[in-house]
């Protein structure tokens, strides 16, 4: 499954993810750094990535339905730094395989996901 993680995430996160057999990507580092929401958005979803973002915007399934994407994960922490987000990330991929998001937006914090479905 390809990822995506947006700009307002760890770069060093990257690792986390290949770890676990994803193909993994920063919006950075193919470029898009500093574009619009817009535009990002439409290169996740020309790639088929399942994006995973802090980025709040995400979360509205007015403009990102459940069902008309490979899926998003937005990250709601009450704490951002590098090692917290590490650390949600890491025991939400060894409790789950984002292949149970496909199509989902997934809102996740330190304590609890929240899944919708299409």
């Amino acid at each position: 499954m390809k990822v995506k993680l947006d700009e307002n995430m760890p770069a060093g996160l990257i690792d986390l993810f290949r770890q676990h057999g994803y193909d993994a990507w920063t919006v950075p580092g193919q470029g898009l750094g500093g574009r619009p929401d817009e535009e990002v958005w439409l290169a996740v979803q020309r790639e088929g990535c399942f994006l995973i973002t802090m980025d709040l915007g995400f979360a509205d399934v007015r403009f990102f339905p459940p069902g008309t994407h490979e899926g998003i994960l937005v990250l709601r922490l009450s704490r951002q730094g590098r090692k917290r987000i590490r650390a949600v990330v890491q025991a939400l991929l060894e409790q789950y395989s984002l292949e149970s998001f496909r199509h989902c937006l997934v809102i996740a914090d330190e304590r609890r996901l929240r899944v919708r479905r299409p």
